[in-house]
């Protein structure tokens, strides 16, 4: 089964950018409730959108103050909790960014490792890619960010799930 996950947000001087789980050095940043990581934000809509249950804001409401600040791998936990509730586990995630500047090459294999951690998964199955918009729209003129996730998931080996589908 497949996800997808999209997330914007805008961008603003003085705000921290934390993207795929780690802080990144900029002088503008996400305005946001939680922490504003468009990736990993991505990534619980995808995840969750694998299977059919909701998305990140209705699980995380931006008008419930125990989520402002929040650290959003506290997001991706959830998710994964429901994921394996269900009797699946994601095998493989695809992120990409959409931001003119600053530039990331520098911090995607700490993106993916963080990813990867997350959810449960080797390196190798987790892609973080990034790109500009050759300065066209919100991204381009350095407004706002966003980013697209695919996740794959499938039924964990053993699960009442499985056992279920083996027996069908």
């Amino acid at each position: 089964m497949i996800g997808l996950g999209f997330d914007v947000h805008r961008l603003a001087e003085g705000e921290s950018l934390v993207l795929g789980g780690i802080t990144i050095a900029s002088t503008i940043g996400t305005v946001a409730h939680s922490d504003g990581d468009v990736i990993l934000h991505a990534l619980v809509d995808a995840l969750l959108g694998a299977l059919g249950l909701g998305d990140i804001g209705e699980h995380f409401p931006d008008t419930d103050p125990r989520w402002k600040g929040a650290e959003s791998s506290v997001f991706v936990t959830h998710a994964m909790h429901l994921l394996r509730a269900e009797g699946y586990a994601p095998i493989n995630v695809d992120c990409t960014l959409v931001l003119q500047s600053p530039k990331i090459l520098d911090y995607k294999p700490a993106m993916r490792e963080r990813i990867a951690e997350l959810c449960a998964l080797p390196i190798q199955r987790v892609s973080v890619k990034a790109t500009t918009s050759e300065h066209l729209g919100y991204a381009g003129r350095k407004e706002g960010v966003h980013a697209w996730v695919v996740a794959q998931v499938e039924p964990i080996v053993g699960s009442a799930v499985r056992k279920e589908q083996d027996s069908a």
